[in-house]
Protein backbone atom coordinates (compact mmCIF):
# COMPACT_ATOMS: atom_id res chain seq x y z
CA UNK A 1 0.00 0.00 0.00
CA UNK A 2 1.34 3.46 -0.83
CA UNK A 3 2.39 5.17 2.40
CA UNK A 4 3.02 8.80 3.31
CA UNK A 5 6.04 9.32 0.99
CA UNK A 6 4.27 7.79 -2.03
CA UNK A 7 1.09 9.78 -1.45
CA UNK A 8 3.08 12.99 -0.88
CA UNK A 9 4.99 12.36 -4.12
CA UNK A 10 1.69 11.84 -5.94
CA UNK A 11 0.16 15.02 -4.52
CA UNK A 12 3.17 17.08 -5.59
CA UNK A 13 2.96 15.52 -9.04
CA UNK A 14 -0.72 16.37 -9.45
CA UNK A 15 -0.03 19.93 -8.32
CA UNK A 16 2.69 20.23 -10.96
CA UNK A 17 0.65 18.98 -13.92
CA UNK A 18 -3.00 19.67 -13.13
CA UNK A 19 -3.34 22.87 -11.10
CA UNK A 20 -5.44 25.27 -13.14
CA UNK A 21 -6.88 22.59 -15.44
CA UNK A 22 -10.63 22.20 -15.90
CA UNK A 23 -12.35 18.81 -15.86
CA UNK A 24 -14.47 18.19 -18.97
CA UNK A 25 -15.43 14.53 -18.47
CA UNK A 26 -15.20 11.72 -15.91
CA UNK A 27 -15.29 7.96 -16.56
CA UNK A 28 -15.14 4.95 -14.25
CA UNK A 29 -15.84 1.23 -14.24
CA UNK A 30 -15.66 0.92 -10.43
CA UNK A 31 -19.44 0.34 -10.29
CA UNK A 32 -20.13 -2.49 -7.83
CA UNK A 33 -23.25 -3.96 -6.23
CA UNK A 34 -21.23 -4.45 -3.04
CA UNK A 35 -20.98 -0.67 -2.60
CA UNK A 36 -24.61 0.30 -3.19
CA UNK A 37 -25.50 2.98 -0.65
CA UNK A 38 -21.90 4.00 0.01
CA UNK A 39 -20.73 7.56 -0.54
CA UNK A 40 -18.02 6.50 -2.97
CA UNK A 41 -17.93 6.33 -6.75
CA UNK A 42 -18.28 2.54 -6.58
CA UNK A 43 -22.00 3.21 -6.09
CA UNK A 44 -23.37 4.17 -9.56
CA UNK A 45 -25.91 6.57 -8.04
CA UNK A 46 -23.22 8.36 -6.06
CA UNK A 47 -20.94 8.48 -9.11
CA UNK A 48 -23.67 10.29 -11.06
CA UNK A 49 -23.75 12.95 -8.33
CA UNK A 50 -19.95 13.03 -8.16
CA UNK A 51 -19.68 13.49 -11.92
CA UNK A 52 -22.21 16.33 -11.95
CA UNK A 53 -20.43 18.24 -9.18
CA UNK A 54 -16.90 18.03 -10.60
CA UNK A 55 -17.52 18.41 -14.35
CA UNK A 56 -16.54 21.86 -15.63
CA UNK A 57 -14.76 22.56 -12.34
CA UNK A 58 -11.14 23.69 -12.12
CA UNK A 59 -8.42 22.22 -9.90
CA UNK A 60 -7.16 25.00 -7.62
CA UNK A 61 -4.80 23.00 -5.43
CA UNK A 62 -3.81 19.67 -3.90
CA UNK A 63 -2.81 18.43 -0.47
CA UNK A 64 -2.37 15.24 1.52
CA UNK A 65 -3.90 14.04 4.77
CA UNK A 66 -2.56 10.75 6.09
CA UNK A 67 -2.59 8.37 3.09
CA UNK A 68 -5.28 10.35 1.24
CA UNK A 69 -4.81 12.43 -1.91
CA UNK A 70 -6.91 15.61 -1.77
CA UNK A 71 -7.71 17.48 -5.01
CA UNK A 72 -9.36 20.85 -4.34
CA UNK A 73 -11.81 22.33 -6.87
CA UNK A 74 -13.02 25.87 -7.47
CA UNK A 75 -16.52 25.11 -6.15
CA UNK A 76 -15.30 24.39 -2.60
CA UNK A 77 -15.42 20.66 -3.18
CA UNK A 78 -12.49 18.28 -2.63
CA UNK A 79 -11.96 14.95 -4.36
CA UNK A 80 -10.54 12.46 -1.83
CA UNK A 81 -8.65 9.45 -3.19
CA UNK A 82 -7.28 6.73 -0.96
CA UNK A 83 -5.00 4.57 -3.10
CA UNK A 84 -5.39 1.47 -0.90
CA UNK A 85 -3.27 -1.55 -1.91
CA UNK A 86 -2.46 -1.04 -5.58
CA UNK A 87 -3.57 2.42 -6.65
CA UNK A 88 -1.47 5.11 -8.27
CA UNK A 89 -2.35 8.24 -10.24
CA UNK A 90 -0.82 9.29 -13.57
CA UNK A 91 -1.17 12.10 -16.10
CA UNK A 92 -0.86 11.96 -19.87
CA UNK A 93 -2.64 11.41 -23.15
CA UNK A 94 -4.98 8.40 -23.17
CA UNK A 95 -7.57 6.90 -25.47
CA UNK A 96 -10.63 4.76 -24.82
CA UNK A 97 -10.39 1.75 -27.12
CA UNK A 98 -12.80 -1.04 -26.26
CA UNK A 99 -11.97 -3.05 -29.38
CA UNK A 100 -8.27 -3.06 -28.53
CA UNK A 101 -9.05 -3.98 -24.93
CA UNK A 102 -11.16 -6.92 -26.11
CA UNK A 103 -8.18 -8.23 -28.11
CA UNK A 104 -5.35 -7.49 -25.66
CA UNK A 105 -7.02 -7.56 -22.23
CA UNK A 106 -10.08 -9.73 -22.59
CA UNK A 107 -12.34 -6.70 -22.69
CA UNK A 108 -11.02 -5.25 -19.45
CA UNK A 109 -9.18 -1.95 -18.79
CA UNK A 110 -10.05 -0.21 -22.11
CA UNK A 111 -7.93 2.92 -21.59
CA UNK A 112 -4.51 3.03 -23.25
CA UNK A 113 -1.65 5.54 -23.08
CA UNK A 114 -1.20 7.08 -26.53
CA UNK A 115 2.57 7.53 -26.31
CA UNK A 116 5.32 5.00 -25.65
CA UNK A 117 7.20 5.47 -22.40
CA UNK A 118 6.68 4.93 -18.65
CA UNK A 119 2.89 5.21 -18.91
CA UNK A 120 2.85 1.94 -20.87
CA UNK A 121 4.53 0.06 -17.99
CA UNK A 122 2.46 -3.13 -17.39
CA UNK A 123 1.75 -1.97 -13.81
CA UNK A 124 0.08 1.15 -15.25
CA UNK A 125 -2.58 -0.52 -17.39
CA UNK A 126 -5.30 -1.15 -14.76
CA UNK A 127 -7.14 2.12 -15.32
CA UNK A 128 -10.49 2.40 -13.54
CA UNK A 129 -11.00 6.15 -13.15
CA UNK A 130 -10.31 8.85 -15.74
CA UNK A 131 -10.58 12.63 -15.44
CA UNK A 132 -10.38 14.24 -18.88
CA UNK A 133 -9.37 17.91 -19.00
CA UNK A 134 -10.26 20.62 -21.48
CA UNK A 135 -6.66 20.47 -22.73
CA UNK A 136 -7.36 16.95 -24.01
CA UNK A 137 -5.19 15.13 -21.47
CA UNK A 138 -6.20 12.81 -18.64
CA UNK A 139 -5.52 12.19 -14.97
CA UNK A 140 -6.04 8.45 -14.43
CA UNK A 141 -6.13 6.05 -11.52
CA UNK A 142 -4.53 2.66 -12.15
CA UNK A 143 -5.66 0.15 -9.52
CA UNK A 144 -5.03 -3.51 -10.23
CA UNK A 145 -7.13 -4.85 -7.35
CA UNK A 146 -9.82 -2.15 -7.52
CA UNK A 147 -9.61 -1.41 -3.79
CA UNK A 148 -9.14 2.37 -4.05
CA UNK A 149 -11.67 4.73 -2.46
CA UNK A 150 -12.83 7.91 -4.22
CA UNK A 151 -15.36 10.36 -2.82
CA UNK A 152 -16.23 14.07 -2.72
CA UNK A 153 -16.26 16.25 0.39
CA UNK A 154 -17.08 19.89 1.07
CA UNK A 155 -13.65 21.46 1.44
CA UNK A 156 -14.55 23.26 4.66
CA UNK A 157 -15.77 19.96 6.16
CA UNK A 158 -12.66 17.88 5.42
CA UNK A 159 -11.42 17.51 8.99
CA UNK A 160 -14.90 16.52 10.19
CA UNK A 161 -15.58 13.95 7.47
CA UNK A 162 -15.79 10.27 8.32
CA UNK A 163 -12.84 9.66 6.01
CA UNK A 164 -10.39 11.92 7.88
CA UNK A 165 -11.61 12.72 11.38
CA UNK A 166 -9.93 9.71 13.01
CA UNK A 167 -6.52 10.28 11.38
CA UNK A 168 -3.64 10.86 13.77
CA UNK A 169 -1.24 13.82 13.55
CA UNK A 170 1.09 14.30 10.60
CA UNK A 171 4.60 13.08 11.54
CA UNK A 172 6.42 15.52 9.24
CA UNK A 173 4.54 18.55 10.54
CA UNK A 174 6.54 21.04 12.65
CA UNK A 175 3.76 20.60 15.22
CA UNK A 176 4.66 16.92 15.58
CA UNK A 177 7.21 17.37 18.38
CA UNK A 178 8.95 14.68 20.39
CA UNK A 179 6.45 15.28 23.19
CA UNK A 180 3.53 14.68 20.80
CA UNK A 181 5.22 11.50 19.54
CA UNK A 182 5.53 10.08 23.06
CA UNK A 183 1.98 11.12 23.94
CA UNK A 184 0.63 9.24 20.89
CA UNK A 185 2.58 6.07 21.68
CA UNK A 186 1.48 6.17 25.32
CA UNK A 187 -2.11 5.75 24.20
CA UNK A 188 -1.25 2.06 23.68
CA UNK A 189 1.41 1.14 26.28
CA UNK A 190 0.77 -2.59 25.78
CA UNK A 191 0.99 -2.31 22.01
CA UNK A 192 3.86 -3.77 20.01
CA UNK A 193 5.86 -0.94 18.52
CA UNK A 194 5.57 -1.96 14.85
CA UNK A 195 1.80 -2.32 15.10
CA UNK A 196 1.53 0.93 17.05
CA UNK A 197 3.53 2.90 14.50
CA UNK A 198 1.16 1.65 11.79
CA UNK A 199 -1.99 2.63 13.70
CA UNK A 200 -3.39 5.47 11.57
CA UNK A 201 -5.39 6.87 14.49
CA UNK A 202 -2.15 7.43 16.43
CA UNK A 203 0.26 8.62 13.72
CA UNK A 204 -0.75 9.26 10.12
CA UNK A 205 0.90 7.74 7.09
CA UNK A 206 3.27 5.01 8.33
CA UNK A 207 2.77 1.51 6.93
CA UNK A 208 4.60 -1.78 6.61
CA UNK A 209 7.64 -0.63 4.63
CA UNK A 210 8.51 2.49 6.56
CA UNK A 211 7.83 0.99 10.00
CA UNK A 212 10.45 -1.69 9.25
CA UNK A 213 12.94 0.93 8.09
CA UNK A 214 12.28 3.23 11.06
CA UNK A 215 12.76 0.46 13.61
CA UNK A 216 15.93 -0.79 11.89
CA UNK A 217 17.39 2.71 12.01
CA UNK A 218 16.42 3.16 15.67
CA UNK A 219 17.60 -0.33 16.68
CA UNK A 220 14.21 -1.40 18.08
CA UNK A 221 12.71 -4.87 17.92
CA UNK A 222 9.28 -4.78 16.19
CA UNK A 223 7.60 -6.72 19.01
CA UNK A 224 8.83 -4.43 21.76
CA UNK A 225 6.05 -2.92 23.84
CA UNK A 226 5.87 0.82 24.42
CA UNK A 227 5.97 0.45 28.20
CA UNK A 228 9.01 -1.83 27.93
CA UNK A 229 10.95 0.70 25.87
CA UNK A 230 10.25 3.38 28.46
CA UNK A 231 11.21 1.05 31.29
CA UNK A 232 14.52 -0.20 29.87
CA UNK A 233 15.87 2.57 27.68
CA UNK A 234 13.77 5.71 27.46
CA UNK A 235 16.37 7.43 25.25
CA UNK A 236 15.53 5.01 22.42
CA UNK A 237 12.25 6.88 21.96
CA UNK A 238 14.27 9.92 20.90
CA UNK A 239 16.17 7.76 18.42
CA UNK A 240 12.88 6.46 17.09
CA UNK A 241 11.40 9.94 16.77
CA UNK A 242 14.43 11.06 14.78
CA UNK A 243 14.33 7.90 12.65
CA UNK A 244 10.63 8.44 11.94
CA UNK A 245 11.19 11.95 10.59
CA UNK A 246 14.35 11.08 8.65
CA UNK A 247 13.03 7.87 7.08
CA UNK A 248 9.79 9.40 5.84
CA UNK A 249 11.61 12.42 4.43
CA UNK A 250 14.10 10.13 2.72
CA UNK A 251 11.19 8.24 1.15
CA UNK A 252 9.92 11.51 -0.31
CA UNK A 253 13.39 12.55 -1.46
CA UNK A 254 13.74 9.29 -3.41
CA UNK A 255 10.31 9.61 -5.02
CA UNK A 256 8.56 6.88 -3.06
CA UNK A 257 8.92 3.11 -2.96
CA UNK A 258 8.24 0.95 -6.03
CA UNK A 259 9.15 -2.44 -4.59
CA UNK A 260 5.61 -3.35 -5.64
CA UNK A 261 3.48 -1.53 -8.23
CA UNK A 262 3.58 2.12 -7.10
CA UNK A 263 4.39 4.60 -9.87
CA UNK A 264 4.52 8.41 -9.85
CA UNK A 265 2.46 10.89 -11.85
CA UNK A 266 4.63 10.25 -14.94
CA UNK A 267 4.25 6.47 -14.64
CA UNK A 268 7.83 6.11 -13.36
CA UNK A 269 9.19 4.03 -10.50
CA UNK A 270 10.36 5.62 -7.28
CA UNK A 271 13.80 4.75 -5.93
CA UNK A 272 13.37 4.26 -2.18
CA UNK A 273 13.32 0.46 -2.58
CA UNK A 274 17.02 0.75 -3.43
CA UNK A 275 17.59 2.25 0.02
CA UNK A 276 16.02 -0.57 2.05
CA UNK A 277 17.95 -1.67 5.10
CA UNK A 278 15.37 -4.18 6.40
CA UNK A 279 12.17 -4.46 4.37
CA UNK A 280 12.19 -7.65 2.24
CA UNK A 281 15.90 -8.25 2.87
CA UNK A 282 15.27 -11.60 4.60
CA UNK A 283 18.46 -13.69 5.14
CA UNK A 284 20.70 -10.87 3.91
CA UNK A 285 23.47 -9.39 6.09
CA UNK A 286 22.56 -6.38 8.20
CA UNK A 287 24.02 -3.23 6.66
CA UNK A 288 24.47 -1.36 9.94
CA UNK A 289 28.14 -0.49 10.38
CA UNK A 290 29.84 -2.96 12.74
CA UNK A 291 26.78 -5.24 12.98
CA UNK A 292 27.22 -8.91 12.09
CA UNK A 293 23.53 -9.70 12.19
CA UNK A 294 21.14 -11.02 9.54
CA UNK A 295 17.74 -9.69 8.50
CA UNK A 296 14.94 -12.03 9.56
CA UNK A 297 11.21 -12.03 8.89
CA UNK A 298 8.45 -12.57 11.42
CA UNK A 299 4.70 -11.95 11.36
CA UNK A 300 3.75 -9.25 13.85
CA UNK A 301 0.13 -8.23 14.21
CA UNK A 302 -0.74 -9.98 10.97
CA UNK A 303 1.93 -8.12 8.98
CA UNK A 304 5.43 -9.13 7.92
CA UNK A 305 8.17 -7.53 9.98
CA UNK A 306 11.78 -7.49 8.77
CA UNK A 307 14.51 -6.74 11.29
CA UNK A 308 18.08 -7.47 12.31
CA UNK A 309 18.51 -10.41 14.68
CA UNK A 310 21.45 -8.71 16.36
CA UNK A 311 21.15 -4.95 16.85
CA UNK A 312 17.34 -5.08 17.16
CA UNK A 313 17.23 -7.55 20.04
CA UNK A 314 14.14 -7.57 22.29
CA UNK A 315 14.44 -7.04 26.03
CA UNK A 316 14.46 -10.40 27.79
CA UNK A 317 11.34 -9.85 29.90
CA UNK A 318 9.15 -8.89 26.93
CA UNK A 319 9.65 -11.84 24.58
Amino acid sequence: MPELPEVETTVKGIARVATGLTISEVWTDYNSLHYIGSETIKDPKYFAKFKKLITRRTIVGTSRRAKNVLIHLDNDQTILIHLKMTGHIMYGSYELNKKRALIERGGKDPWFAKDEGPLTDPFNKFIHLVFTFTNGKQLVLSDMRKFAKVTLINTNQLTLSEHLREAGPEPLSPLFTYEVFVERLNKKPEGKIKTTLMDQTLIAGVGNIYSDEILWRAGVHPEEKIKSIQKHNHIVLRHMYKALKETLQKGIDFGGDSMSDYRNIDGERGEFQEQHQAYRRTKKPCMKRGCKGTIVRKVVGGRSAHFCDTHQKAYKDTR
